[in-house]
């Protein structure tokens, strides 16, 4: 019978703190201004309205009258245009003449309505804000389809979708699940849309729009959590492929029960690997070769062409390591293959181009 290996308490209840936390969608978003640095640029912009309002007054100052000592000076410009712009009013510096009455109709007044708005903006761009948000956030659902939805934001999750964005797929297709809101921020910080949650929670997948997903990669940092949230993704969405990673190798039957499509055993890939390259330095480098994405030599699946069509796998220009014929994966020198056929697809090693794209036909295989 299976079973599951749980983490000690310590690590259980590090994850239960990281779960209290709130779920939410957050899209990437351009870098915006310091907040001091808004507040600072408000206040220059005031203090040049309230100096620019101050000069107006002081040139016109004989068309004015103060109610309390007769003329008007430089400081009594300065106020007469601070109770003006904050529309306080008390009265005792009036404007007397046509031309300063004119001057506060076409000048004064629309100054202290700048002021106003500049006053206010705090408040206008936080509504702005909230409304942009909701509408970038009700669109994004909107055209949201057959994306990529990445449980887990670690090394192995950052791992899968640089693998993944390197066949072509856009930022715009992939959507993180973590309960870690640093983990979510550094995601949105690359460009992905990340959810804040605990992906075992239905309605935390429901909001990465699991149900219209291609694909999805699991990759938590506990066995358990990997069964959970599969047997959830399985239950919403049927014709997903999900991919899900385990770190016993006794947990993967499990996974696979609950209904993952690929399993990655990351414990024992490490330890075959470190074995490997105790035997065999050299074969050690060249399976680490394969493993890092772009850089060396890469495994990549692609169609057979026509010029391939009959021939055997030894015979192409590639070198064939299986082939894939409809849900069996057969190895190159599998006597079942007998010649290659048109429906066929060919699991090659090529040597890869450093920072280009593969072909959208060219898928790279899975990495431990």
């Amino acid at each position: 019978m299976f079973h599951v290996k749980l983490p000690g308490h310590d690590a259980i209840a590090r994850q239960a703190d990281e779960h209290l936390v709130t779920h939410r969608v957050k899209l990437p978003r351009k870098v915006v201004e310091r907040p001091t640095r808004q507040v600072v640029k408000r206040l220059v912009m005031a203090l040049l309205v309230l100096v620019v309002t101050a000069l107006i007054v002081y040139v016109d100052r004989d068309g004015y009258i103060d109610n309390s000592d007769g003329p008007v000076d430089l400081l009594d410009a300065f106020y007469y245009a601070t109770v003006t712009l904050s529309t306080t009013g008390y009265g005792d510096i009036t404007p007397v003449s046509d031309g300063a009455r004119l001057t506060n109709i076409f000048a004064i007044t629309p100054l202290r309505v700048l002021f106003l708005i500049i006053l206010v903006g705090t408040t206008l761009e936080v509504l702005t804000e909230r409304t942009r948000e909701e509408w970038r956030l009700n669109r994004w659902r909107d055209t949201l389809r057959d994306h990529t939805v990445v449980i887990g934001f670690g090394t192995k999750g950052r791992s899968a979708i640089q693998t993944v964005c390197a066949t072509g797929l856009k930022k715009e297709q992939v959507v993180v699940v973590d309960p870690s809101t640093k983990a979510v921020e550094a995601a949105t910080a690359e460009g992905y849309a990340g959810i804040v949650g605990d992906a075992t929670r239905s309605d935390v997948l429901k909001r990465a729009e699991v149900h219209k997903a291609r694909q999805i990669i699991i990759a938590p940092q506990r066995d358990d959590t990997s069964v959970l949230v599969t047997l959830t993704a399985r239950q919403l969405n049927r014709g997903a492929k999900i991919v899900a990673a385990v770190r016993e190798e006794e947990n993967a039957p499990l996974l696979k029960q609950s209904g993952a499509d690929a399993v990655i055993t990351s414990a024992s890939a490490a330890g075959r690997l470190l074995g490997l390259s105790v035997l065999s330095p050299a074969a050690g480098m060249v399976m680490e070769d394969l493993i890092q994405q772009g850089s060396g030599l890469d495994l990549v699946e692609r169609p057979v062409v026509k010029a391939e069509v009959g021939k055997r796998p030894r015979q192409t220009d590639d070198l064939v390591v299986s082939v894939v014929r409809g849900h069996r994966v057969l190895g190159y020198d599998d006597p079942s293959i007998g010649t290659l056929q048109l429906t066929d697809r060919l699991i090659t090693i090529v040597r890869a181009t450093p920072g280009a794209h593969v072909a959208p036909d060219i898928r790279p295989m899975p990495r431990a």
